[in-house]
């Protein structure tokens, strides 16, 4: 048996995971996502407070979509409850970014700096100049 697909997700307090007819929904405090789960052979059961993948056959296909939807909705009730990041080092002589109004300016050793429109519902900080 899969080694991630059978770990359970444990469910923090404030969200909630729903399956009906094949479509694993979670809703948090950051919004709602879904995910439909294509594979008849991945049996997915809520209760008490966890979310459990099982699978019907030993099939190489089933033994990859075991823990691919498994990562999938885990990765799902984080994305609800912490929300997803992304940092970046900029580090080097010459080397800075900062926010200018809504647009992310870097100097990244171009000979010009590189602006980037920032997103609506992304937030973007620079911790060091």
């Amino acid at each position: 048996m899969s080694r991630i697909g059978r770990m359970p997700i444990v469910i923090p307090t404030g969200v909630t995971v729903s399956y009906n007819d094949s479509v694993v929904t979670v809703k948090g405090p950051l919004g709602e996502l879904s995910k439909k789960i294509e594979s008849k052979d991945i049996a997915i059961k809520v209760e008490n407070g966890h979310v459990n993948f099982s699978r019907s056959n030993d099939q190489k296909e089933t033994r990859a979509l075991h823990g691919l939807y498994r990562t999938l909705v885990n990765n799902m009730v984080e994305g609800v409850t912490k929300g997803y990041q992304k940092k970046l080092i900029v580090n080097g002589v010459g080397y800075k970014c900062q926010v200018t109004g809504s647009k992310l300016v870097m100097n990244l050793g171009l000979s010009h700096p590189v602006e980037v429109d920032i997103v609506n519902g992304i937030k973007v900080a620079c911790a060091t100049p």
